[in-house]
């Protein structure tokens, strides 16, 4: 059965800054046939070697079930003679399915230390956070991997469960950061969090309260650019509505409505009714830049 796709999954990036065009992650042209889309085999003279290790640390069993699943599925897309659209809406397919497998298999193996947790009795007393380090790209804009500043990837999950102090649940709009986690794992543990760290404990989001000098905006800074998938250095200042991005090598700018545009497909930096927006955002950015010390 078919995955939707997204629906910017054939973006032509008009409407942004030319960083967007200019990249090396796109689903159709950019996947790797092998580390990707899991095509060829891998094993072999050919294959880099940290692949065939990766291969190499499955057992026999684990080896046969992985080529009994994606060798017919292989010798199938390739007497299909895919070309275009139909390629791209191929590789979608099998990029979104693998995905969906590993985060099935991660919901069971999680549903697993939780079940372990109840069943030893130390349930009531830890305190569980599900996180990651970024968002990912799932064919939006056409793209797979992470990196920008845009809603995809620029979003992280985190979730807490902490008996006595979380309510089942319960949700908070706050804007926080994996700057917070460290904080927060310390006044968990009675301990004060020492001033060079940058975060905020997030303890009293947690038991349903904002604080009122919590913060309204959040600094975002992409440096990798000669990196994997040639995405430009930029950076930014996001706020619940608003997101100012700037790429300092083209000196480019985007500016997005997130309530208007939350696919963000039209920038409106240069759109004279948010000259105001913008320039409260510039200000904004400048803030924080000189606040966080970036070089």
């Amino acid at each position: 059965e078919a995955i939707p796709e997204p629906e910017t999954l054939f973006d032509d990036y008009s409407g942004r800054a030319s960083p967007a065009a200019n990249q090396e992650m796109t689903i159709a042209r950019h996947m790797f046939d092998v580390y990707d889309l899991k095509l060829g085999p891998l094993r072999g003279a050919d294959l880099p070697e940290w692949q065939a290790a990766a291969f190499e640390r499955m057992s026999a069993d684990q080896k046969a079930v992985w080529d009994a699943g994606y060798d017919p599925r292989n010798e199938a897309f390739a007497a299909a003679g895919l070309e275009g659209d139909e390629l791209t809406r191929w590789k979608y397919q099998r990029y979104i399915k693998d995905y969906l497998r590993t985060i099935a298999s991660i919901d069971d193996n999680l549903g697993r230390i939780l079940d372990w947790l109840e069943n030893s009795g130390l349930a009531e007393n830890t305190v569980v956070v599900y996180s990651s380090d970024q968002g990912f790209y799932l064919g939006e804009h056409g793209w797979y991997d992470k990196r920008w500043m845009y809603e995809e990837s620029f979003r992280t999950p985190l979730i807490v469960r902490w008996p006595g102090a979380t309510a089942a649940g319960g949700s908070s709009r706050a804007i926080v950061s994996n700057l917070d986690l460290a904080p927060t794992f310390l006044e968990m543990a009675g301990l004060e969090a020492p001033p060079e760290m940058q975060g905020r404990s997030l303890v009293p989001l947690l038991g349903g309260e904002t604080p009122d000098d919590w913060r309204t905006s959040f600094y975002y800074h992409y440096y990798e650019a000669d990196g994997p998938h040639a995405v430009a250095e930029h950076y930014g200042v996001a706020t619940d509505r608003y997101k100012l991005i700037r790429y300092p090598a083209t000196d480019e700018w985007e500016l997005f409505d997130l309530e208007l545009d939350p696919q963000e497909l039209t920038s409106v930096a240069d759109d004279p009714s948010y000259a105001d927006v913008r320039s409260k955002l510039a200000a904004e950015l400048d803030r924080l830049r000189e606040e966080l010390q970036v070089p």
